[in-house]
């Protein structure tokens, strides 16, 4: 991670559902409510939703520089999308992001993104919306990227891009089945369905909209997360998918500053999740962080000897 560029995201409720957008093929025509940073060199991002008692409970990743960890931190918004609620819902000893949030089989389940723990884990609520527990049951395959789950056709798809090799993580989308979301994973191909830096990691919900099936996918040709790209498809049956590629979303220039990407398209009832990104280039200060950083953890490593 370089300290001559810093990347801050910041979360924003559009005021418009998913295939409302999807029409239209820009955020410019609908209002947005931003939400506000918890501080310098501190962002959320990788925001998902759902609506419970009319209020808007949004996960999403909360990353510090100076800890160089996400966690999962859930806001809590009223009909007027005002925050009346916030705090952390999920911490590990690894890093935590993408906190894909959906309902099945009665319950609710969060997939958040955990490469760095060599696995991929599904959380149960407990207590909604505060309290989760990792499903020993759940087995998938591989570590996976931005995991993102739908049920079509009759069976459980996941969507993910691998963690290694490395330079896959962001240009190569690989899909798996099950029959039930507690049931055996195994992927359609051994090879990705698709590959290139423009759509082939996901940013977001897969949903059905008039019969097809509608993938966010991160464009990072200019930059990591520099836009969403819908992909069109039929819903999964193998690994014999055609892609159409459909509109390229970027920051609306409302966002300013925050205009040099967009990574996270999200379907939450009548609003949509959206996160955009400005760059800092201030290598001083990010040294400065960076340097604690690393004095903390040498100190933190001298008392375990």
């Amino acid at each position: 991670m370089s300290i001559f560029r810093t990347d801050i995201w910041r979360v924003g409720v559009v005021q418009a559902g998913f295939s409302d957008i999807c029409v239209k093929g820009s955020l410019d025509p609908f209002a947005i409510r931003w939400l506000p940073n918890p501080g310098r060199y501190r962002f959320l991002a990788d925001p998902f939703g759902i609506w419970r008692d009319d209020r808007l409970h949004i996960f999403a990743e909360y990353y510090d520089y100076r800890t160089r960890k996400g966690e999962i931190h859930l806001l809590i918004l009223n009909r007027a999308l005002e925050i009346i609620q916030q705090g952390q819902v999920l911490s590990e000893p690894w890093h935590l992001s993408y906190p894909f949030i959906f309902e099945a089989d009665g319950e609710t389940w969060m997939l958040p993104e955990a490469c760095r723990s060599g696995k991929l884990t599904l959380y149960r609520a407990r207590r909604f919306p505060w309290e989760w527990e990792a499903v020993p049951e759940f087995r998938f395959p591989h570590a996976a990227i931005d995991a993102s789950p739908i049920f079509a056709g009759g069976a459980w798809w996941m969507f993910y891009a691998p963690s290694s090799p490395h330079s896959d993580r962001m240009t190569a989308l690989r899909l798996a089945r099950a029959d039930t979301l507690l049931g055996k994973w195994e992927d359609v191909s051994t090879q990705p369905l698709r590959r290139g830096l423009g759509s082939s990691r996901m940013g977001g919900t897969p949903r059905l909209v008039d019969g097809q099936l509608i993938l966010p996918m991160q464009d990072c040709t200019e930059t990591y997360g520099g836009a969403i790209r819908l992909l069109k498809t039929g819903i999964p049956h193998d690994d014999s998918m055609s892609f159409q590629e459909s509109f390229r979303i970027t920051a609306p220039q409302d966002a300013r500053p925050f205009t040099a990407g967009l990574h996270t398209f999200s379907a939450a009832g009548d609003v949509t999740l959206i996160d955009a990104k400005r760059i800092l280039r201030n290598a001083p200060i990010r040294a400065g962080i960076d340097l604690r950083h690393h004095i903390g953890k040498w100190r933190e490593q001298g008392r375990m000897r």
